[in-house]
């Protein structure tokens, strides 16, 4: 998967969860971050990796992005991948 469309899957689970008015204060609560400072970080590859983390935690979370968006559901873990790097991946 090629980084842009890593970007783009991310920014649209980003647009979903804050649609999504039970997960988005979970997700906010779980980061760290104030809806304030989504503008500035949306951008930044490992905020987006942190939002398809939080998302790929649980399958009915992904099944139901995935179903809305037209993204098999593999996609953002790959994504999630792509974006945070090396360093992330996990052989085991």
């Amino acid at each position: 998967m090629k980084r842009e469309r890593a970007e783009v899957i991310a920014l649209g689970a980003l647009g979903w969860l804050a649609a999504n008015d039970e997960l988005w204060p979970v997700f906010l609560g779980s980061t760290g971050a104030a809806a304030e400072d989504l503008r500035n970080r949306a951008a930044e590859p490992s905020f987006q990796a942190s939002v398809l983390e939080f998302l790929t935690m649980d399958d009915a979370w992904v099944t139901s992005f995935c179903d809305g968006a037209g993204y098999d559901y593999d996609e953002p873990h790959t994504a999630m991948l792509v974006l945070a790097g090396p360093s992330r991946m996990n052989w085991t």
